[in-house]
This record gives structure tokens, sequence and C-alpha cells, in this order.
């Protein structure tokens, strides 16, 4: 079959050399996303890339959103193109999300969300939004720069400080709930230098804010959503 000859393609061109073992996000789904993401991890380590996350929105009825990322952290729109030709089949086949929805695959994008421990090692030195699933001594909000991992807590400077308080707060691992990069243009350099921004930024309106031109910094979805069938009441 044509699909199954591309993702054999994908696997043999795609898959980095040397790549890294198995890392197991520390942030995951729930709910019908959760699914999804069991469905899909597979056959995305399988072809060299890493999941990154999943979501399913209201948006156009009900999209899937799948990120996902080389090792490298890098993702051109082309292989976000191969992705999700390999990934179709899958999904028909899994059937996790009942009724009709689009699909798109993309990249992280530049203020990408941080779900594994390298993340927050690759991105030492640069700010972050993090929220906690458990309270630290009763404080669930976090933002600040990126100081590394010490041991099972990520360590982030904080700003503002007052005198005679920790500077450094340590943020357990394991109660990590949401985290991603803050958009600042020390970051926008660093990305467009590393190569793991999905296009340099362009110039365009925002539909969604009804916005004028502005930087558009969003992950691309450079594949046009799929729609999936619905199911013909003749065919039940």
């Amino acid at each position: 079959m044509e699909v199954e000859h591309e993702t054999q393609a994908l696997a043999d061109a795609g898959r980095p050399q040397g790549a890294v073992a198995h890392e197991a996000r520390l942030i995951t789904e729930t709910g019908p996303a959760a699914r999804v993401a069991a469905a899909v991890e597979p056959t995305v380590e399988q072809l060299g890339f890493r999941l990154v996350r999943v979501r399913v929105t209201a948006q156009n009825g009900c999209t899937v959103q799948i990120m996902a990322e080389r090792p490298d952290g890098s993702m051109p729109v082309e292989d976000c193109e191969a992705l999700s030709r390999a990934l179709s089949p899958v999904l028909d086949l899994e059937d996790p999300i009942s009724g009709a929805y689009y699909l798109e695959i993309s990249s992280p994008g530049i203020d990408r969300p941080l779900t594994r421990r390298s993340d927050f090692e690759r991105w030492a030195g640069y700010e972050a939004k993090i929220e906690l699933a458990v309270p630290l001594n009763g404080r669930k909000r976090f933002r600040g720069r990126i100081r590394g991992v010490e041991g099972d807590t990520v360590v982030l400077e904080l700003p503002d400080v007052k005198a005679g308080e920790e500077p450094l707060a340590r943020l357990p691992l394991a109660d990590l709930g949401e985290a991603r990069l803050v958009l600042t243009d020390d970051l926008i350099r660093e990305s467009l230098r590393r190569g793991s921004s999905p296009l340099p930024p362009q110039p365009g309106p925002d539909p969604e804010a009804g916005e004028g031109p502005r930087r558009d910094t969003k992950p691309k979805k450079p594949w046009a959503p799929r729609l999936k069938r619905k199911t013909d009441p003749k065919e039940e």
C-alpha cells in the first residue's frame, strides 16, 4: 500500500542517527487527548520523533492537535506533513475520538510546552511559566528563569524577590501541571539559531483575535486539516 511505503520511507530517511532513548513525559494528557496520545506515541517514536503534547479542542467543531519534534528540537514543515500522513491510518484504526474531527500536526512553536526533564535542561537560561498540580508553600504558579534541574526538581530563578527571600524556587518535577517557555526576543533569536522554530516569524493578522499585522509565533500547521469521515447510517 502507498501509505505503508511512505511510512517506511519516513522511518528510513527521517530517523535521526543515534536517536535518544525513550524519555517519558512529565506532563501528560487526560480524557480524549490521553487516548489519542496512547494511540499515536508508539508510531511517532518509531519514526524517530518525540511526542510533545496532544490537545483536543472545540475549534471547527472538533480539532485534534498533535505536537511533535525531532530529538534535537527541530520539526520542519516537511516532517509535519509526512507525520500527518503516517498517523492518519493509525487514528482510523484506533479510533480514539468519536465523531468527526480535524487533524493538525504541528511543531511545538517558539513559546513551546516543556514536558520532559531534558526540556528544562535544554532551555536553561530562558524564562518559563510553570504551574504545579500540587501547591508548594501555598503557591501553584511560578514565572522565572530556568536555572537547570537538580535531582528531582527544576530550579527557577524568581524575579523581583524581596530582600532576605530565597531567589531560587525548586519545583518538584513530579508535581508539574503545566509548563511552557515565555516568548522573549532572546528566545526567538535562540530558537531560530537552533533551528527549533517552525518557520521564521512572519507578519499576518490573527483572525481569532481580530488583530492586524503582528509577529506570528504560534506553532505552524503546514498540513491541511484532515476531516475524519462520518459514518454513513446506511453502513451501520
